[in-house]
């Protein structure tokens, strides 16, 4: 997994003008533009497409509004802002990504492509991954709020909204299973693993219990034996009986996709069993 973090003013400029305001000057700004250049502002809306398909190499059609705003005081200085949360991103990442890259490797078995993390202000409080199909960089958009206490929330979110966005046209007609998996991987083992204490009970709670039926089976994807599953019972807080489900050993030699493909085919098996509860 290889990110890069690069701020694109096309981009910023973009999503200053089109998410909700982050403040008074840029909204009473938004507002004059749309008094003034209403048709100039209403072709720039449809650039989004054309900027995601090659954010490096985008020429507008009409760079009227986006002039106006590069002149602005209040966009330089929203421009210096967007370096320094880059920059912060992007130690975040550093000071990470040899452990994550590890453990995402390990848990998922999958080659994941080259993403280029285009940076906005935290402002926006988004994370965008909206990507024409033939784009010619995969790209995510981000600007999240993050403090030196939730670093490592704001790498786990940004790896699953990846990995999401990897299996988004995986197996779509079963659209939950897929869902629960990848939570599995990225908003529970990855997280555990790089913090040494269990995150298996976050996530989407519509899902929790397709989870905890997949559970068992998704220990033995990981390689527990039956002796190792009472200590990962006891870490994650997940209960079942172990002598109710039959060792599947091949599970651990499949990449997550062929974990997906397993528990679809027995999913007839694996989501009736009514045992399970939280500890």
């Amino acid at each position: 997994m290889n990110l890069k973090f690069v701020v694109n003013d096309y981009v910023l400029i973009w999503n200053l003008l089109f998410q909700a305001s982050i403040n008074e000057k840029i909204h009473k700004l938004k507002q004059k533009l749309w008094i003034n250049y209403k048709n100039e502002y209403n072709m720039t809306y449809r650039d989004k497409e054309l900027i995601l398909k090659d954010p490096k190499n985008f020429i507008p059609n009409d760079d009227g509004i986006y002039n106006i705003m590069l002149e602005t005081k209040e966009y330089e200085k929203i421009r210096t802002s967007t370096e320094k949360y880059r920059n912060q991103v992007l130690k975040i990442w550093d000071d990470n990504k040899k452990e994550a890259i590890k453990i995402i490797k390990s848990i998922t078995r999958l080659d994941i492509k080259p993403y280029q993390i285009l940076v906005v202000t935290d402002q926006l409080d988004i994370i965008d991954t909206t990507t024409p199909k033939d784009a010619k960089v995969n790209t995510i958009v981000l600007g999240k709020k993050v403090t030196s206490d939730t670093s490592l929330k704001l790498l786990v979110e940004l790896v699953y909204k990846i990995v999401k966005k990897e299996l988004q046209d995986y197996k779509v007609e079963y659209k939950e299973m897929v869902d629960a998996i990848i939570e599995l991987a990225i908003l529970n083992e990855f997280p555990t693993r790089l913090t040494g204490r269990s995150h298996y009970l976050t996530g989407d709670p519509t899902l929790n219990y397709l989870k905890r039926q997949i559970y068992p089976y998704w220990l033995m994807y990981l390689g527990a034996d039956k002796e190792e599953m009472m200590t990962f019972m006891m870490r994650d807080k997940i209960a079942f009986d172990i002598d109710k489900y039959p060792y599947e050993k091949e599970l651990k030699k499949k990449n997550m996709l062929e974990f997906i493909d397993f528990c679809i085919r027995n999913q007839k098996y694996i989501v009736k069993i009514h045992e399970l509860e939280i500890i």
